[in-house]
């Protein structure tokens, strides 16, 4: 079975989610705070295991602009000026699918270093 292909980006603004839709059905609304903390940047993701950096106060944040990387990948510039990390197809559609798990692990991370979503 070959990888889902992406055939729809939307951004809606007024809610902050980004949708994105693959060619075997599957669709996404993924809340652009989350896809902020979430960022496979180096700066969020460190550059080995072990050094991720937690993220707090992106309750607000918002997309400013989405530009296609090849056929692979799109390039998401946020509202507080973070713009280095790729987020290719297939981790957006990680994403999608572990969104449940991840956002439940983050929020637990923030309680636990007492910090906030507005922080």
């Amino acid at each position: 079975m070959s990888t889902p292909k992406p055939v729809e980006i939307i951004l809606h603004r007024a809610s902050h989610v980004l949708e994105v839709s693959y060619d075997n059905g599957e669709r996404y609304r993924l809340p652009c705070e989350y896809l902020r903390v979430e960022s496979p940047s180096a700066e969020v993701q460190g550059h080995g295991p072990g050094q991720r950096v937690l993220v707090p106060g992106k309750r607000n944040v918002n997309i400013a602009a989405i530009e296609p990387v090849g056929n692979y990948a799109v390039l998401l510039r946020f509202d507080d000026g973070h713009d280095t990390g790729l987020y290719s197809w297939n981790l957006l559609r990680e994403l999608g699918m572990e969104y449940e798990t991840r956002w439940a692990d983050y929020l637990a991370e923030l309680e636990k270093r007492g910090v906030g979503r507005d922080d």
